[in-house]
């Protein structure tokens, strides 16, 4: 029952926020105005400015900015307890990155739907602009090699997940000419589409499941270049270069559409299925995981600052401002739908996480479970306790999840044991959602099997969502420091993009930890503090604008400072912390990594110092359009 009890008071506080707090900022300090002109119809080419409704919009920049992210933090952060993870979801999701999420749109909705680093240019100084640009391109970078790799371990650990996902790219197509050349409805379409989406994910769980691991023999990861995860990174990458090139309408927006009535549906699942977990006692919060985690593994990093960095999407991400300034903007068709797509999709996003946070502990608590077989003939098993021979339950589920622990050489010779942290792999926080929701999904009494293969597929679809908007955003980096720095042949929308995905493809496939296909895990431990860097600085061109325009700031300027100070940091106390940190442990590839981030995020400070005096009521005016640049509808 205290699962389901939180779990409704966390979507009450979020439904009370939008209409509170949101609406205030919408109102008091925004001012949304619905008559002023909005880049889509300013510049409107119907290939990055469309005007769109807000109900689509909304499921495009919902879905692009949850990805895995409010997945694999939350999965990862209660390793400290669910407490303090959920209060920084519920807290930081309406006080802070809902905030974020929000400001950075309508500055870019004001600026001619530019990025925020390219706007930082004018509300700070020329400077700050390339500053910021140089943080978005190193940031994407992690984030394509990073959420390429998460959807090929995907594909390759639940391949009942894999015909539903590609599936659905050929229907959104057919949807997105349908509406776009035709002038058809998209609600009904997309839900067709939905249904044919669930028939494709039993067909993959029963029938067909997509595994060339089984089928050919390849393995998941190895130190052969020729492997599972190899290879599916490589599709992946071809499609994101094709899918980040056409216009949005062709295969973003449907898509996105229809993977947020995939969300909706499966968190009403999930919800009915916590409820009657709840209610029964099956799920037991307080009964399946520590309120504060009492044991902490000394190979571990500190709750503070580290929490703040390892939930980034469910509370706040950097990632989100490049949404709302890259894409988002460029679509939203009156200012009227900003609070519902900037303040709205972040909240929903909170819920998300709340959401991850119960399955990754009551859920696990419900019992674990593993596969045995391969092809079409696995099951899932529930693992059994070697000391009672009943199924596992409750803490124990939990403990055998994230307190793993193992024994380690020290450099004299002696050993000691370290766990927890250590054995937290993607794969397997990953594996705690997909599968404690596919506890939750079983008390609605859907098959177990069904049950995994509706979890991989949403877990997929968002993150393949992500990966292709964040291909599209870093064509706009790239462009845009063209244009800088004056290198013409990059200001090319085909050659940026294959330059990004050269880029992000090479990290990716370089051999990391587990071989060939995983070098996006050698820079997978900056992410969290660059990427909630990028929050802080997206916060400071928010409170120049504000400043310029002579409006309040506070609201701004202290989630500002919080997510300058964290991130910071953590990223001092991973290089040079005296155990574990990068200086001492020969990683001199992240630390150098973690040396030039530092130096860029104290340098744009200082120009935002140099620029404090003068900035208050001295806001600079975009110049005119060159007549080549106002956009008319594309034939």
């Amino acid at each position: 029952m205290s699962t389901l009890i939180i779990a409704l008071l966390s979507f009450f506080g979020f439904i009370a926020a939008y209409h509170t707090y949101g609406r205030w900022l919408a109102r008091k300090i925004f001012s949304l105005n619905p008559e002023a002109q909005v880049p889509s119809q300013e510049l409107r080419d119907d290939v990055d400015y469309v005007p769109t409704k807000k109900e689509i919009i909304f499921g495009h920049h919902f879905t692009s900015i949850a990805g895995t992210g409010p997945i694999v933090g939350p999965a990862i952060a209660v390793f400290w307890g669910w407490l303090p993870a959920l209060l920084w979801v519920v807290l930081g999701s309406i006080f802070i990155g809902a905030v974020h999420d929000f400001g950075a749109l309508i500055v870019s909705l004001r600026n001619r739907g530019q990025t925020v680093g390219d706007i930082a240019g004018r509300m700070i100084t020329p400077r700050a602009k390339l500053l910021f640009l140089t943080i978005l391109f190193i940031a994407l970078i992690v984030i394509l090699a990073i959420f390429g790799l998460v959807i090929a371990i995907i594909f390759a650990l639940y391949p009942e997940s894999v015909l539903s996902v590609w599936i659905e790219i050929p229907l959104a197509v057919g949807i997105g000419i349908w509406i776009y050349r035709r002038g058809g409805n998209i609600l009904v379409p997309s839900i067709i589409a939905l249904g044919i989406m669930y028939i494709a994910m039993g067909v993959g769980a029963y029938l067909l499941p997509i595994n060339i691991s089984a089928w050919f023999g390849i393995p998941l990861l190895g130190q052969t270049f020729v492997n599972a995860v190899v290879i599916w990174t490589l599709v992946l990458f071809i499609y994101c270069f094709i899918a980040s090139v056409l216009p949005v309408w062709t295969l973003l927006q449907p898509r996105d559409f229809i993977n947020s009535h995939e969300l909706i549906v499966a968190l009403l699942l999930l919800l009915v299925g916590l409820a009657i977990a709840g209610l029964t006692g099956k799920a037991d919060l307080f009964a399946s995981a520590p309120v504060i985690a009492p044991d902490i593994p000394p190979d571990a990093p500190p709750i503070w600052p580290f929490l703040f960095i390892t939930i980034a999407c469910g509370a706040i991400s950097g990632f989100h401002c490049m949404v709302s300034s890259g894409t988002s903007s460029k679509q939203v068709a009156s200012e009227k739908d900003a609070q519902y797509v900037g303040y709205g999709a972040m909240l929903l996003e909170g819920s998300l996480a709340v959401i991850v946070i119960l399955a990754c502990c009551a859920g696990i608590g419900m019992g674990l479970f593993e596969r045995s077989g391969t092809g079409a003939n696995y099951t899932f098993q529930p693992l059994i306790s070697s000391a009672t021979g009943q199924q596992v339950r409750h803490q124990e589920a939990w403990r055998m999840r994230y307190a793993t622990t193992r024994t380690v050489t020290n450099p004299d010779g002696t050993t000691r044991t370290v766990g927890g942290w250590a054995g937290h792999s993607l794969a397997k926080k990953v594996g705690a959602f997909v599968e404690g929701g596919g506890n939750f999904l079983a008390s609605v009494g859907i098959p177990l099997k069904m049950a995994i293969a509706i979890m991989a597929v949403l877990v997929a679809s968002f993150a393949a969502t992500t990966l292709d908007t964040a291909t599209r955003l870093q064509r706009y980096v790239i462009q845009e420091l063209a244009q800088t720095i004056q290198i013409k042949p990059l200001t090319n929308r085909y050659v940026a993009t294959a330059v990004a995905l050269l880029l992000g493809g090479a990290v990716a496939l370089m051999s990391g930890p587990n071989g060939p296909g995983s070098g996006g895990l050698l820079l997978w431990p900056l992410f969290g503090a660059v990427n909630q860097l990028l929050a802080g600085l997206a916060f400071m061109v928010t409170v120049f604008y504000l400043l310029r325009r002579n409006q309040p700031i506070w609201f701004a300027a202290i989630p500002m400072v919080v997510m300058l100070i964290m991130p910071a940091w953590a990223m001092l106390w991973q290089m040079f912390n005296p155990d574990t940190g990068w200086l001492f442990t020969g990683k001199y590839l992240l630390l150098a990594f973690g040396i030039a981030v530092e130096a860029l995020q104290v340098w744009m400070i200082v120009e935002g110092l140099i620029t404090l005096r003068t900035a208050r009521g001295n806001y600079p005016e975009l110049p005119p359009l060159h007549p080549q640049q106002q956009g008319q509808p594309a034939s």
